[in-house]
């Protein structure tokens, strides 16, 4: 995929001007220069254009607020003269993997007053002798050289992806936030699950309770049943005594007789 396509799909429907933050690894740049990148990028801090095959620089459009650029595993042997008027604010770059064989093709750098990380890691010129003393001595500005500092102590990000790294933290923070929404905006849902819950657990005793009604209810007219039964019985009885009572009258009357 050449540059210029590479940038229209980074785009994403946004314009130039709310872009911050710009990928094109691995793109194809048009003879070995930088192209579809515009002023009108005026917002950009961190551009990556690595293994693209730049031979030059000097397309690089004016990005006045770029902080970090990283142009690693290109075919660079100079011309970063342009880097100190195109973007004055940089304080991050990234050089490994070029043609930079000698210390003059880095004096240009001097310009670059905000500039605090250098790499330069599979580069010719690391292997001069007391490369890492000259460089600071040429670059006073310079914090790190290849992830360390004069001391030789790491930086906090070895290989100086601090504000990238930045940038992601940002992400992560408003995805954090994006998910504590959705989580605030779920609560009520939740609730109202609860609040089923509960009216179904009345509704469950209020079956309980109706049921015991209804059985107390049918022990009761079973009683009921019982009783008129038992006086049915005895009226019975008593209805057959009445009966016998006379013929027992007259049985007397003739033994008197």
């Amino acid at each position: 995929m050449d540059m210029k396509k590479r940038i229209h799909l980074e785009l994403r429907n946004r314009t130039p001007s709310d872009v911050k933050e710009l990928v094109l690894d691995n793109c194809r740049s048009n003879e070995g220069k930088i192209e579809g990148l515009t002023d009108e990028f005026e917002e950009l801090e961190f551009l990556s254009t690595i293994n693209v095959g730049l031979t030059s620089v000097a397309n690089l459009p004016k990005l006045n607020k770029l902080k970090k650029l990283e142009l690693s595993d290109n075919r660079i042997s100079g011309g970063l003269e342009v880097l100190s008027e195109k973007c004055p604010s940089l304080t991050h770059l990234n050089l490994s993997g070029n043609k930079i064989k000698d210390l003059s093709t880095i004096d240009p750098l001097k310009k670059l007053e905000s500039l605090k990380s250098l790499d330069l890691f599979n580069c010719e010129v690391t292997n001069l002798n007391d490369y890492r003393d000259n460089v600071f001595k040429l670059l006073p500005q310079l914090t790190y050289l290849d992830g360390y500092d004069k001391e030789d102590k790491e930086a906090p990000d070895s290989d100086a992806e601090g504000y990238a790294e930045g940038l992601d933290d940002e992400d992560d923070e408003d995805e954090d936030g994006a998910e504590e929404d959705y989580d605030e905006d779920a609560a009520p849902g939740e609730e109202d699950d609860d609040d089923e819950d509960v009216e179904e657990e009345e509704d469950e005793e209020g079956g309980e309770e109706e049921e015991e009604d209804l059985s107390g209810e049918e022990e009761e007219e079973d009683d009921l049943n019982e009783g008129e039964e038992e006086e049915d019985d005895f009226d019975e009885e008593r209805g057959q005594k009445r009966k016998r009572d006379p013929e027992d009258e007259d049985d007397d009357d003739d033994e008197d007789d």
